[in-house]
């Protein structure tokens, strides 16, 4: 029971990593359900059954890892977005929910906030691609073999932080 406990507090951040071209409809399908409608984009699930088997499913076209709260922290706040095209700001977030960033943070990696419980937020971000490009074999080959896809661990923090 601990085991499980221990893997479902975590969040993970999946980054889409390949195009739309010639993908199979329940790839496609999966990939929307988890927010990742283009490339370059992210989400931030829990370490849930659920979520590792839709990532498991789509792991030819996305990488994943645990995200930290440093780097949750600067994702929301650079690029969090709201309708019509405008930021999360620090005030904003202090109307919604009584919380600044910090705060909010800590509450949503205590599993007591969720990225919904901010009115009118995205639940997924847009990024940069990657400052320096992605690892030396490309798009198209594990991480651990020296790609990009798949399983990065903590590894995750330092692309998201360069996708930012």
């Amino acid at each position: 029971m601990s085991e499980a406990s221990t893997a479902e507090s975590k969040r993970i951040v999946v980054v889409r990593v390949r195009g739309e071209c010639k993908l199979k409809q329940g790839i496609e399908d999966t990939l929307k359900m988890l927010r990742l409608y283009k490339k370059n984009s992210c989400t931030v699930v829990p370490s849930s059954q659920t979520f590792i088997g839709m990532i498991s499913k789509v792991k030819d076209f996305v990488t994943w890892g645990e995200i930290d709260e440093g780097t949750f922290k600067e994702l929301i706040k650079k690029r969090g977005k709201l309708p019509g095209k405008q930021h999360l700001t620090e005030q904003y977030l202090k109307d919604k929910t009584q919380l600044d960033f910090d705060g909010f943070t800590k509450e949503f990696f205590g599993f007591k906030k969720e990225l919904k419980d901010i009115p009118g937020l995205k639940t997924f971000f847009k990024l940069h691609p990657p400052l320096h490009g992605f690892e030396r074999k490309g798009i198209k080959q594990p991480f651990s073999m020296g790609g990009a896809l798949g399983y990065r661990k903590d590894k995750i923090n330092e692309l998201v932080m360069r996708m930012i």
